[in-house]
């Protein structure tokens, strides 16, 4: 049940990590002008594609872990 509970907190700490890579990103994008605006508007759609993913991982393993008794 600790594995469950570690391996949980390991997606929740990606997701959040993610989000705030987006933030970043969208503040690269507002902040510094046409500097950086390729670079900030490909760091947003691949910061919402990870979260994506994290969170779709992050739901089967749940799900699996429920259908064991882990969690």
């Amino acid at each position: 049940m600790n594995k469950a509970k570690a391996v949980m907190f390991i997606y929740a700490l990606s997701a959040i990590f993610s989000m705030v890579a987006i933030g970043f990103s969208v503040s690269l994008v507002f902040m510094t002008g046409t500097d950086f605006d390729t670079t900030g508007i490909i760091g947003i759609i691949v910061g919402i594609i990870a979260m994506c993913a994290i969170f779709g991982l992050g739901f089967t393993t749940k799900r699996k872990f429920r259908e064991q008794g882990l969690l």
